[in-house]
């Protein structure tokens, strides 16, 4: 990956910055020349203000000193991190707030100039199809000639550039300096993904967005958020007026039907076959490729063309893409010209193709209703076999392993359960969690190794089948016991496919 850079860097002064925040800095400190802000002492740059965070095992300010031997000119805390802090450094400037996380945005959004109005920036959050909507969605962009950008699980990209990402949606400093790398670079428009945790842990404060949009809301991160009535807050902040400018909310889903009742900002709908939403499909005909459809739009106007990808799922993400970038000013028969030319994201149903005469795929659903949607459309587009591959990862929500477990089972020919990123936990326990009560009879297995499991799956593919690996998606490494493990499913499939030709 390249490395992300300004071409010429913001500089503020320290005792700016401290107005700014409403505290006090020394005289003698207030000319320091602040050239960027970092959450994090390993990305700490010379010049920077790093802003130390109480974390989940450790208070940033423990590593207080390894930040100013990077060249840290400054630091912002609070009254615990200056406790910390203080014992080592000596004369040094620092900031103390209550609660800094929840300043962070607002102050970086300051620091870089609110890069995010200088764009038409959308935000997506849901549980599942945040990445291809994103992802569609800068196609249409670039498809219309717009410069464009992305933020999400696959990386950011910026123009034809691309940086790998350690969090869905970045923490606050990062994701208003790489918005105003995006402005610095001329992006016009920009798609980011927008998780639960980010909106929970002020992530995209600051950011003011063009659009805001909802995909649906299924079981996941309860070990976050607790209950799906929390998880459904979190997700609810996104759509506030002092936000955001207008919504786009999926009202299949019966969590956007709520969402779409109790927010007072301007807002659109849209449905697979509701004729009553903003945005529908007035015709859908199902082709070799995927898709003809014909969709009704805002003012009701008319878009058609060839959707070339797979699954029922993927008609809700395109049609969320389509009708954010006519928001935006792309015109209708350019997005409708677009429509076949659109590629879906790495590791979703993304298609592995040695020659071989079954159809091999590999997706990132890791819900319950994710893995029930995949499959089931799956079905549809085969009479012979379906295959499917799925574990559940380790340390995340366990509530949802058996009913991952029961769509995986009820809703293919031949179900293996295996392991994803154990993490921290036993692989075997995952699985007897996974399992359950269920009794899984040949040719289905239970097979802890990865590899192996596919292996098995590759086997027992016949002409016409589909086999397909759930879980991990884009993802090129396998966590087992805190190291990561080179594992991408894409290259451990190719293999196990081109060994049997």
């Amino acid at each position: 990956m390249a490395e992300m850079h300004r071409l010429q860097a913001n500089i503020k002064k320290l005792g700016d910055v401290a107005s700014f925040l409403g505290v006090k800095v020394s005289e003698e400190f207030e000319s320091l020349e602040v050239t960027g802000l970092s959450s994090s002492s390993n990305r700490v740059k010379n010049g920077e203000l790093f802003i130390a965070l109480p974390g989940e095992k450790h208070h940033g300010a423990r590593f207080a000193q390894d930040a100013k031997d990077s060249g840290a000119i400054a630091i912002l805390t609070d009254s615990e991190g200056l406790n910390l802090a203080s014992k080592s450094l000596g004369n040094f400037p620092i900031l103390v707030v209550e609660n800094p996380r929840s300043r962070i945005g607002y102050l970086a959004d300051w620091f870089h100039n609110s890069p995010s109005r200088a764009l038409f920036l959308a935000g997506i959050t849901g549980t599942n199809g945040k990445t291809t909507t994103s992802y569609l969605l800068k196609q249409i962009w670039e498809f219309a000639g717009v410069k464009a950008g992305l933020i999400g699980t696959i990386g950011i990209e910026i123009g034809e550039e691309r940086f790998g990402a350690s969090h869905t949606t970045p923490e606050a400093d990062q994701l208003h300096y790489i918005l105003s790398i995006m402005q610095e670079r001329k992006v016009s428009a920009a798609a980011i993904e927008v998780s639960s945790h980010a909106l929970s842990l002020n992530r995209v404060d600051g950011a003011y967005f063009s659009a805001a949009a909802f995909t649906n809301l299924t079981q996941d991160h309860l070990d976050f958020h607790g209950d799906m009535e929390n998880y459904y807050q979190a997700k609810k902040k996104l759509f506030d007026s002092a936000r955001s400018e207008v919504s786009f909310i999926n009202i299949d889903d019966s969590y956007g039907v709520r969402l779409a009742e109790e927010i007072s900002m301007p807002s659109k709908t849209i449905s697979r076959s509701n004729n009553k939403a903003s945005w529908y499909y007035q015709d859908i005909k199902v082709t070799p490729k995927g898709y003809r459809v014909d969709v009704r739009g805002t003012g009701g106007i008319l878009i058609s063309g060839e959707l070339n990808l797979i699954g029922e799922h993927n008609l809700d993400n395109a049609l969320l893409a389509m009708a954010i970038a006519f928001e935006s000013g792309v015109d209708p028969l350019v997005i409708g010209n677009s429509l076949s030319t659109l590629k879906p994201a790495p590791g979703r149903l993304e298609r592995i193709d040695c020659g071989q005469n079954f159809l091999a795929l590999v997706d990132y659903a890791h819900t319950p209703d994710a893995v029930e949607k995949v499959l089931a459309s799956l079905r549809a587009n085969t009479n012979s076999k379906l295959i499917a591959i799925l574990g559940c990862g380790g340390n995340r929500d366990k509530s949802k392993r058996p009913l991952m477990g029961k769509a995986l089972l009820s809703g293919s020919d031949i179900a293996i359960f295996t392991s994803d990123n154990p993490r921290d936990e036993d692989p075997e326990q995952i699985l007897k969690e996974m399992t359950g009560s269920l009794k899984p009879s040949a040719p289905s297995a239970v097979i802890s190794d990865r590899q192996s499991a596919i292996k098995y799956g590759v086997e027992r593919a016949e002409a016409g089948d589909i086999l397909v690996i759930l879980g991990k998606g884009h993802e090129t490494g396998q966590e087992i016991m805190g190291v990561i493990h080179a594992f991408s499913d894409q290259e451990v499939l190719q293999k196990c496919i081109e060994a049997r030709l």
